[in-house]
């Protein structure tokens, strides 16, 4: 099979023939590099070009035609063309470029802000009325349904929406007053 000529060998690749792949590969993988390496001034670029161009020979080795060009004006066009790809994307910058990524935590600012509130909720919910501070508690921190709350006080559904209407009210007047809630919006 070596006496084949690289137009014969193409054919057979065309028809799946590995052997006659085989043969392409070792008769043109330096001179490939060569050029790929002139081309794109790398050897690990001219490399990964060529190993390409072997992978679009074998997968487009029926494209090729007879009568068009020799074998290789049409495999070193596959190369050079591969090549001006390459230099056209952009290159990959060092790793020490891409510089630190971004702390996915709160900032310290936001953590004492958010702590400080946390405080103000809490002084300002142990100062609200004992019914009020239950009906928020049992309804903002153990997430019970309005009629779940309202049994568990002994008390109807619309009293103890009045007393959440009353402890809310309260706790943001106290918090207002502490500057807990941040700045307020005009009205």
């Amino acid at each position: 099979m070596d006496q084949l000529s690289d137009e014969e060998l193409i054919e057979r690749t065309a028809r799946g023939d590995e052997s006659a792949f085989r043969l392409l590969v070792g008769r043109h993988t330096q001179r490939s590099l060569r050029l790929a390496q002139r081309m794109t001034g790398n050897a690990s670029d001219a490399e990964e070009v060529v190993q390409e161009a072997f992978l679009r020979l074998w997968s487009k080795a029926d494209t090729w035609q007879r009568g068009r060009g020799k074998f290789t004006t049409w495999f070193y066009r596959i190369v050079v063309n591969l090549c001006l790809d390459r230099h056209r994307r952009p290159g990959f910058l060092p790793l020490e470029a891409a510089g630190d990524p971004p702390d996915p935590r709160r900032g310290a600012v936001a953590k004492i802000y958010e702590d400080e509130v946390g405080r103000a909720v809490a002084h300002g919910l142990a100062e609200l009325p004992e019914r009020q501070r239950a009906a928020l508690v049992l309804c903002y921190y153990e997430e019970l349904s309005n009629q779940e709350a309202a049994t568990a006080l002994s008390v109807s559904v619309s009293a103890l929406e009045a007393l959440l209407v009353r402890a809310r009210r309260t706790l943001k007047t106290r918090l207002a007053s502490l500057g807990a809630l941040g700045p307020r919006e005009e009205e």
